[in-house]
């Protein structure tokens, strides 16, 4: 039988991920299949980028992966990394709402409380905040419907006030978007399913979110929901990269269009070459794949997804030149408060190992989506704008020893109300019209680390039932 050609387009830890089983399961079963990666930068790992100066580990995309989603540390383990996992620190966090600082009230989900007391006497919310908030617990549940938006549903349950100060600076901290747009069904199916169960959210989340175990590490610390690697999460992207023996990578040079044949597909490259495939696992963005795509149609919807920008910006500073700091790991902010930075991590304290003694790393974001302009200032002009909302918190008294800004360009898919049928219907054109073809990746089936592994994981299975019914 002659051997089928799978290519991989796109070289982040989705398409990674997809070569590196699918080559994993050629082999034990002995399956008539070759693999070829092909990647437009010089390097693989997508957005998971670090930066080793001077004894810090700067992430440059995400700073690490949360262990509720199995597949990142199980993908730890296979690539014999489990004895350089180091835990978050899970210190006392804070959202900057009304002109101060206000601790996250403990026992919390998602800014869904599970506890009364703590939300009862934080300082977050008002007395009238507080009484809508708890008439989650009489409220009947939502009428069925096909989706919403995660602003709506969170507004109807709990009000505005918990939603502006606690849920969205959550929620756009993670997805980069706006809360009134967003897809429930999309990104939190299971509080519309919680919802209709229980009625109540809070009610809801005592029935079936387990009691965490009092974990303490041996320093006295205590651990967090999230992990990364001592020297940095591209150590992973490295021992994946390794692993990828009989997997032919071609990097430097993207995939100009995808056009189907009667022997399958080619691919027509930037370098004027073209590779010939039976099946093709796009794992690229949307625009991307639209892009190459562009022939067909159906794709043309890609056109209008959104994905918002967002720059991270790391600091590293004299420890003694933050006066007045913070006993915490970072904060939050509301929208409503008259900062450009979104969020701040003080990474010294949440990850260790990150900075050298005497030293202070912060890390901020900026790029809320109503103001995507401030990811094109200068660095200077970014800096600038950073160094003034941290100074409303903290006392920050010198310049910071070395800066690293990373501009993010529409990196960030939006999951708009929609989306999960908009992906349905997509799927139903390629199956039809281009069979052989697979989308992966975080614009389409899910954000974060462990959402982009576990869709490579999953198109190996495709892959392999495709292939079997040739």
């Amino acid at each position: 039988m002659e051997n089928k050609k799978v290519v991989v387009v796109g070289g982040g830890i989705s398409g990674m991920t997809a070569a590196y089983f699918l080559q994993k399961e050629i082999k034990e079963k002995s399956l008539p299949i070759e693999v070829k990666l092909i990647e437009a930068s010089n390097r693989l790992g997508g957005v998971i980028q670090t930066i080793r100066k001077d004894g810090y580990i700067i992430e440059k995309g995400p700073d690490s992966i949360v262990v509720t989603k199995k597949s990142g540390i199980k993908l730890i383990e296979e690539m014999g990394l489990k004895d350089q996992v180091i835990w978050n620190f899970a210190g006392k966090s804070f959202i900057y709402a009304r002109g101060k600082l206000h601790s996250m009230p403990e026992g919390s989900y998602m800014g869904i409380p599970t506890r009364v007391t703590p939300f009862a006497v934080s300082s977050l919310f008002s007395p009238l905040g507080k009484i809508r908030a708890a008439g989650d617990f009489i409220l009947p549940k939502g009428k069925p419907q096909s989706d919403q938006s995660l602003g709506l549903f969170f507004r109807r349950r709990l009000g505005d006030e918990v939603v502006e100060n606690l849920i969205e600076p959550l929620l756009s901290g993670i997805y980069s978007g706006n809360i009134d747009d967003l897809s429930l069904m999309a990104l939190f199916p299971t509080f519309f399913e919680m919802e209709q169960k229980h009625r109540s959210l809070v009610f809801g989340l005592k029935h079936t979110i387990p009691k965490p175990k009092k974990v303490v590490k041996k320093q006295g610390s205590r651990k967090g929901m999230f992990i990364s690697l001592k020297n940095g999460l591209d150590t992973l992207v490295d021992e994946l990269e390794k692993r990828l023996g009989s997997v032919n990578v071609l990097k430097g040079t993207g995939v100009v269009k995808i056009l189907r044949n009667p022997a399958g597909y080619e691919l027509i490259l930037e370098s004027g070459e073209v590779e010939s495939a039976d099946i093709v696992v796009v794992a690229t963005d949307h625009r991307h794949a639209q892009q190459m795509l562009d022939s067909y149609s159906f794709m043309d919807v890609f056109k209008k997804m959104p994905a918002n920008s967002i720059a991270t910006v790391s600091m590293g500073f004299p420890d003694t030149a933050i006066h007045d700091d913070i006993d915490g790991t970072g904060f939050i902010v509301s929208r409503n408060s008259d900062f450009r930075i979104t969020a701040c991590t003080w990474t010294h304290k949440k990850w260790a190992g990150t900075t050298p003694k005497g030293k202070a790393l912060l890390r901020t974001y900026v790029g809320r989506p109503d103001d995507q302009e401030i990811v094109n200032l200068s660095d200077d002009e970014i800096v600038a704008i950073v160094l003034k909302d941290l100074n409303k918190t903290m006392n920050i008294t010198e310049k910071p020893e070395f800066t690293n800004i990373t501009r993010w360009k529409k990196a960030m898919p939006q999951y708009n109300i929609g989306h999960l049928e908009m992906m349905e219907s997509i799927k139903n054109s390629l199956s039809k019209e281009l069979p052989g073809v697979f989308l992966v990746g975080s614009s389409f089936g899910g954000v974060g680390i462990p959402g982009c592994i576990d869709q490579g994981v999953n198109a190996v299975q495709k892959v392999i039932e495709f292939t079997n019914k040739q």
